[in-house]
């Protein structure tokens, strides 16, 4: 079995906090990972709300957490039963010892939303990611099959890519048909799966809302962002905004969006094997989104980001910014990576204190002062 980095956070949280919630798109390990925090707590508790038992065992709400104040209470896919933080408000104030609750949810926005007006200032937020580089070990062959599988726990170690295909084919179903459904997403399955289709052959694009409507047949450019936010919510898709610098040149304003898990991306695009992914059009739009997010997850909570890129050609596929410290990341799919004049550009204009370009070399070396060719496995050492 696969650590994930996560669970010693959630311990130090659960440390911190009365509770804690675990946010991550479905099928990515929540449970899992919950289950072996609980079995380090003597007598947690862990409920279900899509089992009507646990839903019953949680009619009177503040009668049940009375009787367990000494206990974790775990609540898993909390989504469904949102009238539950409301309840969970008096509960945490009448007892606000650290490590009583830990929530876990399919995120949306709603969700998010009523979790902080009812908790704030009671709960930490954690996200769980697919696997990472580094909790599969890190090493070149890993780092490829992440790549072409994604990170979902059950994709990730299929027995062949085949059967790992399959399982996201299924998913990208089940996510449209029903769970997306459930989180109060109005929009026919097959409306949403040509959507998210569409969103995949223009990986790592600009998003543009008007042709993306008249692709789907002259629907409106608003409800078209509907879908996005929908799905961003979600944690399916990632939109990539803007780097906002005051730097007296004509900026690209549209943000750039991507499927975030690089193996559902090749499933809606019908890629099965490395092979087949190296010839494909998208391969290095796929490796830009792969390695952004293997880069997101390792920032520090309060590190702001986006990609830069002006109307002349300057641009940096992601910009950091935390405290004083600005870093400019280029991510090139060759294994002798060339950043173009643009790169420079863009480091030039703003001001970054240093810069990496991120590829599938076997070792790091130095580009020029302050600039660095990594492998991706270098990423958990960057900041």
């Amino acid at each position: 079995m696969l650590t994930r980095n996560l669970q010693q956070e959630i311990g130090r949280r659960l440390g911190q906090q009365p509770a804690v919630v675990l946010l991550g798109p479905r099928q990515v390990g929540k449970t899992t990972l919950a289950r072996q925090v609980a079995a380090t707590r003597p007598g947690a508790v862990f409920l279900d709300m899509e089992d009507e038992a646990d839903r019953a065992r949680l009619a009177q709400p503040a009668a049940f957490f009375g009787l367990h104040r000494d206990r974790l209470v775990v609540i898993d896919e909390v989504q469904a039963l949102p009238e539950l933080f409301v309840a969970l408000r008096p509960e945490i104030d009448a007892d606000r010892r650290p490590g009583r609750f830990l929530l876990l949810g399919s995120a949306s926005g709603k969700l998010l939303r009523q979790s902080s007006e009812s908790l704030a200032g009671r709960v930490a937020y954690l996200e769980l990611t697919p696997f990472l580089a580094e909790e599969v070990g890190g090493g070149p062959q890993a780092v490829s099959r992440l790549w072409l599988r994604g990170g979902f726990p059950q994709s990730y170690l299929a027995t062949d890519d085949a059967t790992s295909l399959a399982w996201r084919a299924d998913l990208v179903r089940t996510l449209a048909a029903r769970d997306l459904p459930q989180l109060g997403v109005g929009v026919p399955a097959e409306t949403l799966r040509r959507f998210w289709r569409m969103c995949a052959h223009l990986q790592g694009q600009p998003f543009n809302a008007s042709q993306l409507g008249s692709a789907l047949g002259g629907v409106a450019h608003t409800t078209v962002g509907r879908y996005l936010d929908l799905t961003v919510d979600a944690l399916m898709l990632r939109r990539l905004e803007p780097w906002h610098a005051n730097v007296g040149k004509r900026l690209v304003k549209s943000p750039k969006v991507y499927v975030r898990d690089s193996g559902l991306l090749h499933a809606l695009l019908g890629i099965v094997t490395l092979d087949d992914l190296a010839g494909h059009p998208v391969a290095g739009f796929s490796w830009e989104g792969f390695v952004i997010e293997q880069l997101i997850a390792r920032l520090p909570p309060l590190a702001s980001h986006g990609f830069y890129r002006t109307s002349a050609g300057a641009e940096l596929d992601l910009v950091v910014e935390y405290g004083s410290t600005r870093i400019g990341y280029e991510v090139k799919l060759s294994n002798a990576p060339r950043p173009l004049r643009g790169f420079w550009n863009a480091c030039e204009d703003l001001g970054v204190s240093r810069a990496y370009v991120i590829a599938p070399v076997r070792e790091a070396y130095p580009l020029a002062e302050s600039v660095e060719v990594i492998p991706p496995q270098r990423i958990p050492y960057l900041l």
